[in-house]
């Protein structure tokens, strides 16, 4: 099983914006934040369409097109991008259901929901704790 890297590029693409934002630039274009990434700008252009349908960022076509932040890194947290681009839950059950005259196919489902659902409400409190600012802040002094 591999790991889902939709929420850091996510992120990545989020403080990136911000920072070149902050450097005077009104507009980022996906090719410079797939280049930050090193990632294709279809893969960028993709999650920033999330991104902006959940309000975070803004985008503008013709001259001078590009990616905007719609709110303030300060005010958006890395709960608020997860809910974003990771449309369903962290873990998901069997995909054809298990054997009901089955000893643990009869009780596994149930089992493993309510574990779930302790894992996901931690998840998900600590992303709510996380600022975008939070996570640039942490970037900028991570040493070269």
């Amino acid at each position: 099983m591999s790991a889902n890297s939709r929420l850091t590029i996510a992120a990545h693409a989020l403080a990136w914006i911000g920072l070149y934002q902050r450097q005077g630039h009104e507009v980022a274009t996906s090719e410079q934040i797939a280049t930050s990434a090193n990632t294709n700008p279809v893969v960028i252009r993709r999650l920033l369409g999330e991104l902006r349908r959940a309000g975070l960022v803004e985008s503008r076509r013709g001259v001078g097109a590009g990616w905007s932040l719609a709110r303030e890194l300060e005010s958006m947290t890395l709960l608020d991008v997860y809910e974003a681009v990771e449309p369903g839950p962290l873990f998901a059950m069997h995909r054809a259901t298990p054997d009901p005259e089955c000893v643990v196919g009869h009780g596994i489902q149930p089992a493993m929901q309510s574990i779930y659902e302790g894992i996901e409400e931690t998840v998900r409190h600590e992303l709510a704790r996380v600022t975008l600012a939070n996570v640039l802040q942490d970037v900028l002094a991570t040493p070269r």
